[in-house]
């Protein structure tokens, strides 16, 4: 299951993992989202020893979505080392965002 990822937690398991980080941007009430988050949670099983993957909802968070400064959602962030590496902005196929994450080990 993806990890959820909030304003206290967020140096924790994002900026300081050794692992790279697939992070989806949502909201409740945005539809394409609800398509995207089924993708997410199949990649966190895909990558579970490989990979963290969470989840920032936007409207909970907003310390997060300002940083990187999140417009439009769902937007998936990929971090490698702390750092943002690769976005995704809009759904897109679990090919595309296997692809991005598979780049990165």
């Amino acid at each position: 299951m993806a990890l959820e990822i909030t304003d206290a937690n967020f140096d924790e398991l994002v900026a300081k993992s050794t692992k790279p980080v697939l992070l989806d941007f949502w909201a409740e009430w945005c539809g394409p989202c609800r398509m995207v988050g089924p993708v997410v949670e199949e990649l966190s099983k895909d990558y579970a020893d490989t990979a963290v993957v969470g989840k920032v909802n936007v409207d909970n968070n907003a310390n997060i979505s300002a940083m990187f400064g999140i417009r439009n959602i769902p937007t998936i962030l990929f971090f490698k080392g702390g750092e943002v590496v690769d976005k995704q902005v809009g759904a897109v196929p679990k090919s595309v965002l296997d692809a991005k994450l598979k780049a990165l080990l």
